[in-house]
């Protein structure tokens, strides 16, 4: 059986424009009921340290119409980026739906920072205005390159291109970094960098949060933000605490998946997922001030796996 390694699997990835497609497809089959898949099983490690607790997920799905079935094995450890490692790692299982022989693995790394990123450019669907991302890491780079290619499909279909993507780190070392890095990888992109967050949130009409899970003390009041913003936390609630998640609208890619680990990660005064993802998807976003909570799912996961075998001839 065939592995792909982290460098083999950015070259076989799908590009941005077609993952941002294979997500909505995800969300709406998620709503629908057309996949199998079961809230994620969880355990601990890297316990103790100054940062939050590592843990891992067991993230099993299928899709039987399309003869789709995997399972991905994924790692967050906090204490990883300032040793010089990357946070995410993992490894996915993809294995025929109608056999369940295996067809490949691939390590889960490139997957899952296009997944998350590519999650989020579906979702955009429900609001075009400008954006601001709070954060200077890998997903702020995924993020970039996915709305990228959304601002490039407005100008293919006539409309004015998405942007500007507003950027906020502490350090100023981490925005110049990141727009050495958008110069040569987006240069179409429109984008803004600041240090400072309030100036940032206040006028965004998407606020998208990539800090590192587990963070405390970063959350967002209310008041600094407009009333019918649409917030989508990568990092469960570093940014969209309970105070704007109480306010809010509140839909999730798998409420039931949520709802298992809402009391664990959020608290059990952080509001109940009312809604999935696809459905606004399908129906329209709600009026208001809305957040969107995209724990990544295992769909994505799969659609994502696929797409690399099917490149690779697999």
């Amino acid at each position: 059986m065939q592995h792909f390694s982290d460098a083999q699997v950015r070259e076989l990835l799908p590009s941005p424009a077609e993952s941002i497609d294979l997500m909505r497809e995800a969300l709406i089959a998620l709503a629908n009921g057309e996949g199998s898949v079961v809230p994620k099983t969880q355990v601990t490690h890297d316990v103790g340290g100054d940062t939050a607790d590592g843990f891992a997920n067991a993230m099993p799905a299928s899709w039987p119409e399309r003869g789709l079935l995997g399972i991905k094995w994924v790692t967050i450890t906090p204490s990883n980026p300032p040793q010089g490692r990357p946070m995410t790692g993992g490894i996915m299982v993809l294995s025929d739906g109608a056999t369940g022989a295996n067809r490949c693995t691939m390590d889960a790394g490139e997957l899952t920072a296009l997944r998350t990123a590519a999650v989020t450019g579906a979702t955009l669907a429900l609001d075009d205005r400008p954006i601001t991302f709070i954060g200077a890491g890998v997903q702020a780079r995924s993020h970039a390159r996915v709305i990228d290619a959304l601002a490039a499909r407005d100008r293919e279909q006539g409309r004015t291109a998405r942007g500007p993507l507003t950027l906020w780190a502490r350090r100023t070392e981490a925005l110049t970094e990141f727009e050495q890095w958008a110069a040569e990888h987006v240069p179409d992109l429109e984008i803004r960098t600041t240090t400072d967050r309030a100036a940032a949130v206040r006028d965004a009409g998407v606020i998208v949060s990539g800090l590192p899970i587990g963070l405390r003390g970063s959350e967002l009041d209310p008041a600094e933000i407009q009333a019918d913003a649409t917030v989508l936390p990568l990092d469960y609630a570093s940014v969209a605490g309970r105070a704007v998640a109480q306010r809010a609208s509140l839909a999730a890619d798998d409420p039931e998946q949520f709802e298992t680990l809402r009391a664990m990660k959020l608290g059990t005064d952080y509001p109940q997922a009312t809604a999935y993802t696809g459905e606004w998807l399908q129906k329209g976003r709600p009026d208001g001030l809305v957040v969107v909570q995209n724990l990544g799912s295992a769909m994505g996961d799969l659609l994502i796996a696929d797409a690399v075998a099917r490149a690779a001839g697999i």
